[in-house]
């Protein structure tokens, strides 16, 4: 269960969109015969799961091969007719709801826009055992019963897709038990009405605690404080005998789960969330984020023992420390995410499942949004707009993580075909990577990486970077490591940011991030290519990731947000270091910031909390003998308001063109002042990037959910609409 962080009051969201809708939610719709065409396919699949027991156990060195769910689907008006295979999404998380609050609108928008989306949960949720608030017992609140609750919260979740995908909450499903790889068994629930949609549950003990020290849990299996961990299955469920996982049997039935499925995208926790500066306790529940190092694991393996398969992407998402951030969603689609949610919770009593245990979960009854859950959306990693970049000769190199590798796609000159998918060297990385160009012409690219040893407090992250071994080579040097400013996992549990790197005009190189303690951290490459240390640039309460860019003058500016405003660090004069950490005036983001050097100075981009639309402000360095408005040395002007984009995520912004996550899910740009936001029907992992593609011409790209590159471009004129998108490279790995 998720019991509400003791720093944030409960506060629902009041009036319209309380209560179910009976519809998909407006996002589009699929025509009679694409859904019985994918009915038809997905079908097969789940016969064959049945018949076939699920197919996730080892057979000699390879995992199980049988396939997940497959089909096409239909495409928006707008949209150009889908590949045949729009790939598929899996979904891992802890808890029942975990899904609901912190992976919507995009488990929503995967659904209506016709992905095949297959959940699964980790532990059953039974908590307490009462389903409603344990004060009130002496006011009908039911007795203890572990079980009873446990399905009371699958009845609810059930309810909850089945409303999100058929627009009835009652529609009914097939539910079996079927074994898995760690040697136990899972209940599999179906949709009949739209059998790409699956449920799967693995029925582990949950802690029952946020942070408290709790050995029986997925925290002290991680830890080996347990040698294994207890099933807790659910009244009602198909599945009969208990079980228990060891460590390795959780990471097993988890590789055996993508094996499959063969997601193209792999939705996860954050395993590294952080804790709270005062008191040290987690950011986030233990289940989370110790559930997500499983995962983490899980995907490791697979990548490495399934060969034939398709490429995936990764997306972590920020989990309880939403409720303490801006608000990231737009009016109506915190309303939509609500709306799962009072499904979820069973508002209105009617006991329409059929069971005894209750149709849904009381516990969060009496505020749904929890702790201002439903009105935001966060991606712990990926929110990287820098993952595009030009070369002097009218070429693009793209460089996002795919199978846990960075993977290359080049275009050779302005005219050239585009190659890749090509995976660098060099396994762990985790998603969301930045490049910049050197002087030389060569492009580095910086990322964070997991590596987990031989113990559990092996696990680890570092900052590391790949530089090409020259201007226009397909081939990159070895991955080297700048460490961490973290001392240790039991510290901060590793939470620090993806990095942002820029060379300043002197030519030297830095990279920053955002550590633990919520602080600026950042190291600098001398003239020599030494690294000088983890410097202590300060700040404080920052969240997300930092953004830097250099100024027309050579000068590095660097930009970190916090729940209320926008720090700067501005250095004086181009090789030298930023200066503190100085107040920008600016009001609050959501979060991510995009910089870039623009018109003298350096321009921001971010998104206007409760709405999501796009906002813009120039920062221009002062020399040290003129007077400035504030502190730091530096003017700022803005914001101005760039119109009604919404969505979420990080925006991209090269010449005219300013592009990112609209409402739906899907992109939305703006190639010039005046013009309507256009929107794709494209969906898409992570942030969008642009850069200049040859005279006059900026390039867009962004990864879909069936984890290829797609690329579209415009002319860098305010009159221009972008092209239609074209996929790049093959989708699977080969044999």
């Amino acid at each position: 269960m998720h019991e509400p962080d003791p720093r944030d009051a409960p506060s629902p969201i009041p009036g319209e969109g309380r209560g179910t809708r009976g519809r998909r939610g407006g996002h589009g719709h699929r025509s009679p015969r694409t859904r019985h065409g994918r009915a038809v396919a997905a079908l097969a699949v789940v016969a064959a799961l049945v018949a076939g027991g699920f197919a996730l156990a080892r057979g000699g060195d390879a995992l199980g091969r049988l396939s997940g769910p497959a089909g096409a689907s239909g495409a928006a008006p707008d949209a150009l007719p889908d590949p045949p295979d729009p790939g598929s999404v899996l979904q891992i998380v802890a808890h029942p709801d975990d899904d609901l609050y912190f992976m919507n609108p995009d488990l929503r928008n995967s659904i209506a826009t016709g992905h095949p989306v297959t959940t699964a949960y980790l532990t059953s949720g039974e908590a307490d055992g009462v389903n409603g608030d344990p004060g009130k017992a002496g006011g009908g609140a039911p007795p203890a019963d572990k079980a009873a609750y446990a399905e009371a919260r699958q009845n609810g979740i059930r309810a909850a897709y089945a409303q999100m995908a058929t627009g009835d909450r009652t529609s009914a499903w097939r539910r079996t038990s079927v074994p898995t790889a760690g040697g136990g068994r899972a209940e599999l629930d179906v949709l009949v009405a739209e059998p790409s949609v699956h449920l799967l549950w693995l029925q582990l003990r949950e802690a029952g605690n946020v942070y408290a020290d709790r050995p029986d849990s997925l925290h002290g299996l991680w830890d080996g404080r347990v040698p294994h961990l207890e099933s807790m299955l659910s009244s009602g469920t198909p599945v009969r005998g208990a079980f228990t996982y060891t460590a390795e049997q959780v990471v097993e039935t988890l590789a055996g789960v993508l094996a499959t499925y063969k997601p193209t995208t792999v939705r996860a926790q954050d395993p590294t969330p952080g804790r709270y500066p005062d008191d040290k306790r987690y950011t986030d529940h233990q289940d989370h984020f110790y559930g997500a190092r499983f995962v983490q694991r899980a995907l490791a393996r697979y990548a490495a023992e399934v060969k034939d398969r398709p490429h995936f992407a990764v997306q972590n998402y920020l989990g309880y420390f939403n409720g303490a951030l801006p608000a990231a969603l737009d009016p109506r689609e915190a309303r939509e995410k609500l709306d799962s949610l009072d499904t979820y919770a069973w508002l209105d009593r009617a006991n329409r499942c059929g069971s005894a245990a209750g149709c849904g979960d009381l516990k969060v009854a009496d505020h749904p949004s929890g702790n201002h859950w439903t009105e935001s959306i966060h991606y712990a990693r990926g929110n990287s707009t820098s993952w595009l970049a030009p070369d002097a000769h009218a070429g693009l190199w793209a460089l996002r993580v795919l199978d846990g590798q960075v993977a290359l796609w080049h275009r050779d000159g302005l005219l050239g075909a585009w190659d890749g998918p090509r995976l660098l060297p060099g396994t762990g990385m985790d998603p969301g990577v930045s490049t910049t160009t050197l002087p030389d012409g060569r492009i580095a690219v910086f990322g964070t990486r997991t590596s987990f040893g031989t113990r559990p407090q092996d696990y680890r992250r570092d900052v590391v970077y790949a530089v090409q071994k020259s201007a226009g080579s397909v081939e990159f040097g070895a991955w080297d490591s700048l460490g961490t400013p973290e001392a240790t996992d039991a510290d901060w549990t590793s939470d620090i940011s993806a990095p942002a790197v820029s060379v300043d005009g002197a030519g030297r190189l830095a990279v920053y991030v955002r550590d633990g303690a919520y602080t600026l951290r950042g190291r600098t490459r001398g003239a020599d290519g030494s690294w000088g240390p983890w410097d202590r640039l300060g700040g404080r309460d920052l969240h997300g990731n930092p953004a830097t860019a250099t100024d027309a003058a050579g000068r590095r500016m660097v930009f970190a947000s916090t729940p209320s405003t926008v720090l700067a660090w501005v250095a004086p004069t181009a090789g030298a270091a930023p200066g503190p950490a100085s107040p920008t005036g600016l009001p609050a983001t959501t979060l991510p910031l995009t910089a870039a050097a623009r018109d003298g100075g350096v321009r921001l981009w971010f998104r206007k909390p409760g709405s999501g639309d796009v906002r813009t402000a120039l920062v221009t360095a002062k020399p040290a003998a003129a007077p400035a408005t504030t502190p730091g040395g530096f003017d700022v002007s803005g914001p101005t308001e760039l119109g009604g984009l919404q969505g979420f995520g990080a925006v991209t912004a090269t010449g005219h063109l300013v592009a990112g996550r609209s409402v739906g899910g899907a992109l939305g740009s703006d190639v010039g002042a005046g013009l309507a936001w256009q929107r794709s029907a494209l969906m898409f992992v992570g942030s969008p990037a642009s850069a200049p593609a040859g005279r006059n011409v900026i390039g867009v790209a962004v990864l879909g959910l069936d984890a290829r590159l797609y690329l579209s471009s415009a002319t860098d004129s305010p009159t221009a609409r972008l092209a239609p998108w074209q996929p790049v490279g093959p989708r699977t790995t080969g044999p």
